[in-house]
């Protein structure tokens, strides 16, 4: 069973808030670093070319892999991986061939 795009989105938009939300410089360049990261291995898994569906598919086989390369990006770091993590899924979505503005497209 597909997992739900709206349930995806609702956990995206709370990461990407988490994310904006931090105000220590330094904490910010070590989560920027870390969603960087996510999103290199999310091209690197579902590629250039996805639609929303396929990206919240992705996201709910597990994010595991996600805290691996955030410990690998940033060790030490004090922000909620998973945060992060939902942060990058959002930032990549807006790559998705079906999805524009934060709203999905009907194509």
């Amino acid at each position: 069973m597909p997992y739900p795009l709206e349930n995806a989105l609702f956990q995206w938009e709370e990461g990407i808030r988490a994310l904006r939300g931090i105000e220590d410089m330094r904490e910010r360049r070590q989560a920027d670093r870390v969603v960087a990261a996510i999103q290199d291995e999310l091209r690197r898994r579902i590629g250039p070319t996805f639609a929303a569906a396929e990206l919240a598919e992705l996201y709910g086989r597990g994010t595991d892999w996600c805290l691996q390369v955030a410990m690998d990006a940033a060790s030490g770091l004090s922000t909620d991986s998973r945060s992060l993590a939902d942060a990058a899924f959002w930032l990549y979505l807006r790559g998705a061939t079906d999805f524009a503005g934060g709203r999905q497209l009907l194509v």
